[in-house]
């Protein structure tokens, strides 16, 4: 089984919440672009940290570990059976070389049940790396579930016209930098509940 880097993936898929697409890193000062209340031309402006979001919510630093354990356990799973095929491999052929085979027929039998023990394992591997993906969707499905319906909130009262994913801004002021109290907040809803669900659109925790 490929090796899962699970924390890198949700990473990266989580950088696309916000509707990022520019990879590259903003340069940021602390000279402001806009006055405190972040409004530019009449706009009122605030941006967030998806990766620094990441990190430190706990929804998504727990999940993330849960992931990994998964992928690591996966792969512990099919690593020990393919060994156990191999060592069953090397058995038929030492035998075959021996003629410890009574006959043609038990030979071909016993080939044939090698054949399928790569077949089970195959499907094995094949199913449990769909169904940590499926995991990581909804994961990611989760998150951005949760951060969509915090922002709805958050800005009922701050009354931004713009959000941004940093990811996707070349220069900006730091003073528009939001991400410490969306962490705060998430965690604070977080705290209150279980976890967010990607299949109910109308919670938040």
């Amino acid at each position: 089984m490929k090796k899962n880097t699970l924390r890198a993936l949700a990473l990266v898929a989580l950088a696309t919440v916000m509707n990022s697409c520019n990879n590259q890193a903003p340069k940021m000062d602390d000279q402001p672009l806009a006055d405190e209340a972040g409004q530019t031309g009449g706009m009122r402006i605030a941006f967030i940290e998806i990766d620094t979001l990441t990190a430190q919510y706990e929804f998504a630093k727990q999940t993330t570990l849960e992931l990994e354990k998964k992928g690591t356990n996966a792969r512990n799973t099919i690593q020990s059976k393919s060994q156990q095929l191999e060592k069953n491999v090397a058995n038929f052929q030492q035998k075959l070389q021996n003629n410890g085979f009574t006959s043609r027929e038990q030979a071909e039998g016993a080939q044939s049940a090698l054949q399928r023990e790569q077949n089970n394992l195959m499907a094995l591997q094949q199913r449990l790396e769909a169904e940590l993906a499926n995991e990581q969707q909804k994961f990611l499905q989760a998150f951005q579930d949760s951060l969509n319906n915090f922002l709805t909130d958050y800005n009922a009262d701050k009354k931004y016209d713009l959000i941004l994913n940093k990811a996707a801004i070349l220069h900006a002021s730091r003073l528009l930098d939001i991400t410490d109290e969306v962490v705060s907040g998430m965690n604070r809803r977080y705290k209150k509940g279980a976890a967010p669900a990607a299949t109910d659109t109308t919670k938040t925790k």
